[in-house]
């Protein structure tokens, strides 16, 4: 019997999406900083200086600068957000494109950034699913304590929970039971992972070496040489300017794989 397939879409967020690191748009500049790098540069020696993960550090600097931080406020940071060229109507595209060719395409995030801020952002509706940092909130919606971190090795977690259809981030007994590989969600090697440097790694070596797709993009060509080094340590299948729009090469990577994902599974309903 036919039936439609998926095809997950994966995406860090930071320089993967969008150009710059989402707090350096508008909500570093709101603390008084005038050049964003000295703002991360204290989050590096604090971190240093008391053997923290960087992420949390990140994470404890905005509140520590920002005593009265809250969600409200990190979901108004969303609308600051510059997205790349084409970004914008990249996934309608792309999910018609699979609908004309039976693949069903699904649309995620796996960031070290901000979950409140990323869902703040006029592309959140298309994920379904934001894989993020997170902090717990008092019911007046004020920071009270991190609530989740996701940096670099903890981000293949993630591939997993889409691998098998355990989304929800609080449901560790699925994720870690054994699962027959035919009531698998989505394979991994029915995934394509969008990612810009060396934290993304870990990932990319997760899905490519399980049959998936990987793609390295880069804003410019000042961030090229990272990304084709993932090309060359065999991190990333494709490396790719970050161009979105329609007819770009993005675009047609994309539309080759859904067509191969249709072709395979048409053989695979041939079973």
């Amino acid at each position: 019997m036919k039936r439609k397939h998926k095809l997950a879409l994966i995406y860090d967020f930071d320089k993967t999406l969008s150009p710059k690191d989402m707090q350096e748009f508008h909500y570093i500049q709101s603390l008084g900083y005038e050049n964003a790098a000295d703002f991360w540069k204290e989050c590096d020696r604090f971190s240093h200086e008391n053997n923290c993960d960087g992420i949390l550090s990140y994470m404890y600097m905005m509140v520590k600068k920002d005593e009265n931080l809250t969600r409200k406020q990190l979901r108004k940071e969303g609308k600051y957000i510059k997205l790349y060229k084409g970004v914008d109507t990249w996934f309608e595209r792309i999910n018609e494109y699979g609908k004309q060719h039976n693949v069903e395409v699904e649309h995620y995030i796996i960031s070290s950034g901000l979950a409140d801020i990323i869902k703040g952002t006029k592309i959140a509706k298309y994920f379904k699913k934001i894989y993020a940092c997170t902090y717990v909130y008092d019911n007046e919606g004020k920071v009270l304590w991190p609530g989740r971190v996701v940096n670099y090795t903890m981000k293949t977690q993630y591939l997993f929970r889409i691998n098998k259809g355990v989304l929800a981030e609080d449901n560790d007994e699925d994720l870690n039971s054994s699962t027959p590989e035919s009531s698998k969600y989505i394979r991994l090697e029915d995934m394509v992972y969008f990612g810009d440097g060396s934290t993304d790694v870990p990932s990319m070596k997760v899905v490519q070496q399980n049959g998936g797709i990987t793609i390295a993009v880069f804003g410019d060509d000042s961030k090229r040489e990272k990304a084709e080094k993932l090309y060359e340590d065999k991190r990333a299948t494709f490396v790719v300017k970050a161009d979105y729009s329609k007819n770009s090469r993005i675009e047609k990577i994309v539309k080759g794989i859904i067509d191969s994902t249709e072709a395979r599974k048409k053989l695979e309903n041939y079973k």
